[in-house]
This record gives C-alpha cells, structure tokens and sequence, in this order.
C-alpha cells in the first residue's frame, strides 16, 4: 500500500505496526495469540515520540510556546528527550534535555545531534532534590528566558494521546484481522502487557480499552525490581531503593500521570535487569525484532503473568488477543554492557566452529 508525502517527519509519529510472536508464544507453550506493539519504528525510535508531538502541539495551541523566544526544557531518561528535540528541531524550538547519568551515551548523541542541549545528573538523586534531573530542569527554567517545562510526569497530554491513539491503533489492527480456523482470533483485545515509566502509556491505553472497547480487558504493568510503581505497595518493598540498569521504565516516585488504581491497571508484575536482557535476546534470536531493555522487561512480565492463575487462563485459551507493547528499539543502548555481552561475547554456534575449521585451511 502506497503512502501518501507527509509535511514533515512529525507526520511520521505513531501508526506502528502490530506483529505476531509466534515463535515467543510456541517457547511459551501458549494458546493465546501474542502479538507486539512496535513503537521503536516511530520516526524518533520510541513509544515517546507520541507524547513529545502531543504536549508540544497543545502547548502551541494554548499558547504557551512562542516561535523565537521559547526553550523547551525537559527531564527525562531519554526518549522523551529525543522526541522533544525531533519536534523542537522541526518546529523551531531551542531545547534543553536533563538527563541521568545512567542513561546511554546514544541517547545523548541523538539528542545533541538533533540541536539539543543536554545537561548530565547524578542518578542516584532523589528525584525531589535540586540536584535530580527534575531539580536541575527547573532551576534552568527559572534562569533561563522563555523557558518551559511541559512536564511529561504531569501533563494530561500524555496519558490522553495513548488513550485517543495509541489504543485505538491496537483496537483496530485487531478488529481488522479476520478470524480463521487457522488463527482464530476473539477479534478484541483481551489483554494488554506494558511497561511503567511515567505511567503515560499504561494509564492511556487501559482507557481506550475498558472505557469503550473492551471493559474485560486484563492491563497488565510492568515494574523493574528497585521501583516503587507496583500496587501492592509490597511488591516493592524486597528491593526498594535498589539501583536498576534497565532505562525509561520505574521510577522512586509517583508520577502525577499514572493511575495506579485496580479499575486501570489490573495487575502489577516485578521484573530484574537479568530476566529482562535475556527476554530482550529472545526477542532479537527468535522474532527478529531489534529492542530495547524495557522491552525485555515486557516481554519478561507478559512470561511471569502467563504463569499466575488468570495468566494460566488466557494462556490456554484459542483466539485470545494478548498484546505487549514494546516501547523502543536497540540503537540507544548499542554500548551499554549488557548488549555487547550478549551480542559479542555469546558462546559460539555449531555453525561458527564450521567456519572456523573452514577458515584453518
């Protein structure tokens, strides 16, 4: 199918595509159908770029942002930054992105690379201290002329353009997709598996679905182990404070954003860096599918919730629609440890001895 010539690339935000995981859901010994959500092929890489567009657009339109005087100034771990600086590049924006320290070298080359300036914070600052990457962004908004943080932990338009476009996607790929003997399908979605960061995503895609899709559907959270996001507050209190290497998901506070309340979110899964690196493997050796670590930690979930008793249920069940959103793709943490350990030091295949001998002659 042809496509029509957009404006600029912020007409390439969203409108990702949903893919089956057959071969996860085979490993799996799943019934189910497991399908994928591809945000890292959004113009920007992520799931971020949604809300980037969305609060700088709302901004424009409740005039807030002034062409020439304006500087968006921004905390975040990243993506949202890169969304923000594609957008401000477009749109004629200055920008400045406060970022943790922990947060990969590639994020901080996108972003300067797309005209951004980017200031580093310590990550193990509170996020209520001055020195936060929160605290430091509106120290800068104080000093700096025109500056202004639209605040991803607070502003509405985050959680609202999942709920009026990101859902909706999902809703209609599904309900575009027959079913047949072959791929039975219940032609809804019946659940839906994400990770937590802001708590944007989560908390906008459970509207679209339970307010006037599907008031059935499961919305499982996903929460890294260190986090304080998981309800029962209990799942979090074994590694409460733990540092995490995992990026764009948990956080040491509740954003403004994320509804935490059982009517959204039905359920809460905990998950560790190690698990979700070696889910991120799976998805790349099995799938093909070139993600980032939270994706991992979805993936790492959506195989943890398979196993509880509501899980077990749809696990087994023909035709039921289980969706994981993976939130973005490898290019930002292609030097991060984890990824050249698994990519450059894995243990060598049969066919890599063939060659070997091969190359002896």
């Amino acid at each position: 199918m042809s496509h029509p010539i957009i404006d600029n690339a912020l007409g390439a935000v969203g409108n990702t595509p949903l893919v089956r995981l057959d071969k996860v859901a085979a490993q799996f010994g799943l019934k189910c159908n497991l399908l994928a959500k591809l945000e890292f092929l959004s113009v920007g890489g992520s799931i971020k770029d949604r809300i980037a567009k969305a609060m700088i657009e709302a901004a424009e339109k409740e005039g807030k942002l002034i062409p020439g005087q304006s500087v968006v100034i921004e905390p975040t771990s990243g993506n949202t930054g890169i969304g923000m600086a594609l957008a401000c590049a477009i749109k004629g924006y200055r920008c400045i992105i406060t970022l943790p320290n922990k947060m990969s070298l590639e994020k901080e080359a996108a972003l300067r690379a797309l005209g951004a300036e980017v200031v580093r914070t310590p990550t193990e600052a509170a996020w209520d201290s001055s020195e936060s990457h929160i605290g430091v962004a509106k120290k800068l908004q104080r000093r700096i002329p025109g500056g202004i943080i639209l605040d991803q932990y607070r502003n509405v338009n985050n959680p609202l353009i999942h709920e009026m476009a990101t859902g909706p996607e999902i809703i209609d790929a599904i309900a575009a997709t027959p079913s047949t003997p072959a791929r039975p399908s219940s032609g809804k979605v019946d659940v839906v598996i994400a990770g937590a960061g802001t708590g944007g995503t989560i908390t906008g895609v459970s509207r679209a679905m339970k307010k006037v899709h599907n008031k059935e559907c499961i919305i499982v959270g996903v929460d890294p182990k260190g986090s304080i996001l998981a309800v029962p507050e209990e799942l979090n209190t074994a590694d409460n404070g733990s540092m995490y290497v995992v990026e764009g998901i948990g956080y040491d506070f509740i954003p403004d954003v994320l509804s935490r309340d059982a009517a959204d979110v039905d359920s809460w899964i905990k998950t560790g860096d190690e698990e979700s690196f070696a889910a991120v493997r799976v998805l790349m050796r099995s799938e093909g599918l070139l993600v980032g670590g939270s994706s991992g930690s979805a993936l790492c979930g959506a195989q943890k919730w398979f196993k509880t008793e509501a899980g077990q249920k749809v696990a087994q069940t023909e035709g039921k629609n289980v969706v994981i959103i993976l939130a973005d793709g490898i290019r930002n943490y292609m030097s991060k440890p984890w990824f050249l350990s698994m990519a450059l030091e894995a243990e060598p295949s049969e066919l890599a001895a063939s060659i070997a001998d091969i190359m002896k002659d």
